[in-house]
């Protein structure tokens, strides 16, 4: 068989993915998109492009007769599924080849018998591969608290909840169930049996259909949040400590390979102890978002091989071995501080220095981006708030953390607030470049401390002093009149300029300063001089304990946004106006819409009496459900919302009447 234009049917990032080694294959490409993703730098990479109409899965990417019938309209004779949506769904893949065309994956009676997971892990243990006993839901007592439920037709951690009072577990359930209906279009969920410590190693498996099966290498992907994996690695530290784990671990992906007559590009995934016994946790049949650390330390391209393997080829005679070591981050449009509260919105800039690839095998140490954005990109409501893949690749763990670490530090990345900060204090965490990862790592270690700021309190006001000075520098530039002189000149003593900006990190800041014949006068510093302030960069000499240091800060501009990046570390401030206008301020005690959403359902009623931290109301965004809570203990004095109804960012939910405002 020959493949000469492949669809896509996927979106974002891992479109981008496939799309990049087709060309370099010489082979065709097309994306499909919904409304939401008429502007994605997906659909403008491909050779033609069909679109969806609607904007939520539901409607478009989750549609199997819209999917084929692009893939048609463009003349595709082969489709890729990607990851998520219809990629481990048996009913898509027996379509397209009902259709004839070419499915990138493997068997549908493959996945049809891992699409399961409570099917699977009988599977697995008569196929000899050790598993974690399933639990019905129904018998869960408090001895065998606490429990993990699970979405039987999905992953990502989604449908995913654990269990520590049976008091919590119909709630819970229902909760699960319904994630994973609106994520996989099935709610079937089941329990098992929760290791509070374990350690997630997966085996990446690649067979061709002449009865080859590779386990191409492990990785290990215990840092989570939410079960959704942030941090991931190839080999994996735990592996490489324990003599004889890996072989066992290869011997046990493929036996479970071999139990279904896999083909192409799968994981089966494992949970781990310290002592290096495991268990069978599902075989995912597709790519794994974590890809690229298994590509960097083999050297292989694994959507090549899917291809090759899909077009009747076989594997390469031998296979490669292990070469140096590989870290990949999933930098998502989030804030771990505020209970990983997922944003939306625009992206200005995202630029990660030092990139020497994308979407590509690299050779030589560097840092790799895979990414589903660019400069001026949207992040909607409507899908995973994942920006980019950073994957770095060295000689040694040590090295590839480091490089890792530094090259996020001073990326520029604008408009949205990130978990940046919390991935570099991982890599640089003792415990993680010690190789003591498991799943409890941000519970362990204080996910507070971790979602902390790079910079310190300190630094960030030295940089909106910089802001300030890069205002006034751009109001001189814009200036009709006077634009040479001086900002604030007098030719006699004045009062400070003032200058006000909010961090988000901070709160509010007033910068007074005056520019005299003496030079720079900030009022709360000592000492300071100014090199040179444009409208885009400013240039300082600071006092220190042991003589002055030059600091040199770059600052960009989106509206009232002020974006200040330098090697002290990130900052972003609201610019705010001399005289705030009445009809902007927000009433002590409301509760905004952290992002577009639909309100499923209400906590508590007006007239209420709250405690701290309790429920209010649940959002339904980005495929997964917020927990709206009560800042304080109080009165609920307004609930300005109804069940069903669709919230937009900012939106005042409901007002909570402290006990002190009482």
């Amino acid at each position: 068989m020959e493949i000469t234009n492949v669809l896509v049917a996927n979106r974002g990032e891992i479109a981008r993915r496939v799309f990049a080694t087709c060309r370099r294959m010489g082979i065709a490409t097309t994306a499909v998109y919904s409304d939401a993703d008429a502007n994605s730098p997906h659909v403008a990479e491909a050779d033609s492009a069909v679109r969806l109409p609607g904007n939520a899965p539901g409607e478009t990417y989750l549609r199997v007769e819209l999917i084929i019938e692009a893939a048609l309209a463009a003349g595709a004779d082969a489709i890729h599924p990607g990851y998520g949506f219809l990629s481990e769904n048996a009913g898509f893949a027996k379509a397209v080849q009902e259709a004839g065309l070419i499915w990138i994956g493997p068997p549908v009676a493959a996945i049809e018998q891992m699409g399961s997971k409570v099917e699977a892990k009988k599977m697995m243990d008569a196929a000899g591969v050790p598993v974690l006993k399933q639990l019905d839901p129904a018998e869960v007592t408090a001895e065998v608290l606490p429990v993990l439920i699970k979405a039987s037709a999905g992953g990502g951690g989604r449908g995913m909840r654990v269990v520590r009072e049976v008091a919590d577990l119909a709630a819970q359930l229902e909760a699960a169930q319904r994630e994973a209906e609106s994520a996989f279009g099935d709610p079937t969920v089941f329990c098992e049996r929760y290791l509070e410590t374990g350690r997630h190693i997966e085996v990446q498996v690649m067979a061709d259909t002449h009865g080859a099966v590779w386990a191409v290498g492990e990785r290990e992907c215990s840092i989570q949040r939410r079960h959704q994996k942030v941090v991931e690695e190839a080999p994996s530290p735990l592996v490489e400590k324990i003599d004889g784990m890996r072989e066992r671990l290869f011997t046990a992906a493929r036996l479970a390979a071999e139990a279904i007559g896999y083909e192409g590009a799968g994981t089966v995934e494992f949970l781990a102890d310290e002592r290096g016994d495991f268990f069978f946790l599902e075989m995912n049949t597709r790519l794994q978002v974590e890809h690229p650390v298994t590509e960097q330390v083999t050297g292989l391209d694994l959507v090549r091989l899917q291809l090759q393997v899909a077009a009747g080829r076989p594997l390469p005679a031998r296979q490669p071995g292990l070469r140096g070591h590989s870290i990949e981050v999933r930098l998502y449009a989030e804030d771990p501080a505020q209970d990983w509260q997922p944003q939306s919105g625009p992206v200005f800039r995202l630029d990660i220095p030092g990139a020497t690839g994308e979407f590509t095998v690299l050779t030589e140490p560097g840092v790799r981006l895979d990414t589903g954005v660019v400069d001026g990109s949207q992040v909607g409501v409507h899908y995973d708030p994942m920006l980019s893949k950073v994957i770095s690749y060295a000689e040694t763990r040590d090295e590839a953390a480091h490089l890792l670490a530094s090259a996020l530090q001073r990326a520029k990345i604008h408009g949205l607030v990130t978990n940046r900060d919390l991935l570099v204090r991982v890599l640089r965490h003792p415990a993680f470049l010690a190789g003591d990862t498991d799943t409890a790592f941000f519970a362990t270690h204080g996910l507070e401390k971790l979602s902390a700021p790079l910079i310190s309190e300190g630094d960030e006001k030295l940089s909106i002093v910089a802001a300030a000075l890069s205002d006034a520098a751009a109001n001189r530039a814009a200036a009709r009149i006077g634009a040479g002189l001086p900002s604030g000149w007098r030719n006699l003593p004045s009062q400070p300029q003032a200058k006000s900006y909010e961090s988000r990190i901070s709160g509010k800041h007033e910068i007074r300063y005056r520019l005299t014949r003496a030079g720079l006068v900030v009022d709360g510093f000592d000492g300071l001089e100014l090199i040179e302030a444009t409208p885009d960069s400013v240039t300082l000499t600071v006092p220190g304990d042991r003589g002055r240091v030059r600091r040199r800060f770059e600052i960009a501009r989106y509206g009232d946004l002020v974006t200040i990046d330098s090697p002290l570390g990130p900052v972003a401030v609201k610019h705010l106006p001399r005289f705030e206008d009445p009809a902007d301020q927000v009433a002590e005690g409301s509760l905004l819409a952290p992002m577009p959403g639909a309100v499923i359902r209400l906590g508590a009623q007006a007239g209420d009496r709250v405690e701290k931290g309790q429920p209010i109301l649940w959002l339904e965004a980005m495929k997964m459900e917020h927990t709206i809570a009560a800042p304080a203990a109080g009165i609920l004095a307004e609930l300005n919302v109804v069940a069903g109804q669709q919230v937009e960012v900012g939106a005042v939910l409901a007002v909570v009447h402290s006990e002190d405002q009482e």
